[in-house]
């Protein structure tokens, strides 16, 4: 059995690692960590909840040791980019954890609060940072942040920054960056979409996929449950009458949904909050908070917000809307079943969403499993499906095909076009 120790990591890092109770690596970190302590640019592709950030954040302070200069001002030695206020924080956390016997002064910068505090930092001079792209940018044009002296460059979930609308301030950042620098991207998915641009940021890069691509978690029970789209609420009260589901995360497409979703179940007497870009970011942190120690026992999520949710325990996912992009299934029910545990994923499909439901199986492999022993469990979205139809691919008998008109469009709603780069990065940065 390997161990940490077997890694070449330093006495400090081990130290820090065993008083957070870590003695064996996990398979990303067991491929990445030899491979980045000796300076080779990574590509590393592993489910969420498998330890990324460790495998980044230690190899880094080591070589940061192996190689010690007194912090400047306004100059860090080490970039982590992440689309999402929440990660930053959490990345942030993890290399205060790791570090805290090797005393490298480290900072966060997101947008969302006022930017003193963050400019301080800065001005004090610090080894890491942490930052999205919209205030790390908006810092360097006011020249409080200076990336000459990179040495280092990560760009954490590298499939959402590449993709979300970051493209061009990535580009603009890393043309900032010197050529001498060791560059790793982690994601959990890599859609062949933008490798090429991932190519573009990397030299003699390994690639490490711990997971095949788009595949989920085998410890993950995966149901999905057909139901008209105004029975919705009704299935998710009625789920969570059942007290075995302890710590839920439910995920909706927009922010609005999110909000009445939330609404719906505190007015039926269960603890629940929501998390989405239009909060400030305080309010984010105290409903993340809420949702970490219990006071709330569902949290009602977007995809943008909930990147970086690290939260021990989510017994259940819930899919109160599936997303329009296949890979963000794959991340949102990553957020149970972590650390070794198992969870479960529940996914509502009306309708509307069949494709994206049939979409979503076609990215990961395989077929959900229909769960009909619910109340609410809509008979003729599962035809729509395909899921009870004989094997001529007709209706059973006695059942009605869908009520749409052959040949009529589907209908489109509650579907967004694709978002402004602006946009997005206004609630993720």
């Amino acid at each position: 059995m390997t161990t940490f120790s077997d890694l070449g990591l330093i006495e400090p890092l081990l130290r820090a690692l065993t008083a957070e109770g870590y003695t064996v690596p996990t398979p990303i970190q067991t491929r990445a960590i030899p491979l980045l302590l000796q300076g080779r640019d990574m590509l590393g592709i592993a489910q969420t909840g498998t330890g990324k950030t460790a495998a980044f954040a230690l190899p880094i302070l080591q070589r940061l040791d192996a190689n010690r200069i007194k912090a400047k001002a306004r100059c860090p030695r080490a970039l982590i980019l992440t689309p999402t206020r929440e990660l930053a924080v959490q990345i942030g956390d993890g290399f205060k954890t790791y570090g805290r016997h090797l005393g490298f002064k480290h900072t966060v910068v997101f947008g969302g609060v006022g930017q003193g505090q963050q400019v301080s930092a800065m001005n004090a001079g610090v080894d890491i940072l942490v930052a999205t792209p919209g205030r790390l940018l908006d810092l360097m044009n006011q020249r409080h942040i200076d990336l000459s002296q990179v040495e280092f460059l990560v760009l954490d979930e590298a499939d959402r920054m590449l993709d979300m609308g970051f493209i061009r301030d990535v580009k603009v950042i890393v043309a900032k960056i010197g050529a001498n620098r060791q560059t790793l991207l982690f994601s959990a998915t890599m859609p062949e979409a933008v490798m090429s641009l991932a190519k573009g940021i990397l030299r003699d890069y390994e690639r490490i996929e711990v997971t095949p691509q788009s595949t989920t978690v085998e410890r993950i029970d995966q149901k999905v449950m057909f139901v008209a789209r105004e029975d919705k609420r009704k299935l998710l009260q009625h789920l969570l009458s059942d007290k075995s589901i302890t710590r839920v995360l439910v995920f909706t497409r927009t922010k609005h949904a999110a909000n009445r979703v939330s609404e719906h179940l505190i007015k039926a007497g269960i603890a629940a909050d929501a998390i989405h870009g239009n909060k400030s970011q305080n309010a984010r942190q105290r409903s993340l908070e809420a949702f970490k120690s219990g006071k709330a026992r569902v949290l009602v999520a977007t995809d943008i917000a909930a990147r970086g949710i690290d939260v021990d325990g989510i017994s259940h996912v819930i899919n109160f809307e599936l997303p329009a992009d296949p890979e963000s299934y794959v991340h949102r029910i990553g957020r149970t079943a972590r650390a070794g545990t198992s969870g479960c994923a529940i996914s509502f499909c009306d309708a509307d969403e069949v494709a994206d439901l049939k979409a979503i199986e076609r990215t990961t492999r395989q077929t959900i499993t229909v769960d009909t022993s619910h109340a609410f469990h809509a008979g003729h979205v599962a035809t729509r499906s395909d899921r009870s139809r004989s094997p001529g691919g007709q209706p059973p008998q006695g059942q009605k095909p869908s009520g749409e008109k052959q040949g009529q469009p589907r209908r489109n709603r509650n579907r967004r076009g694709p978002s402004k780069p602006w946009d997005n990065r206004s609630q993720a940065a």
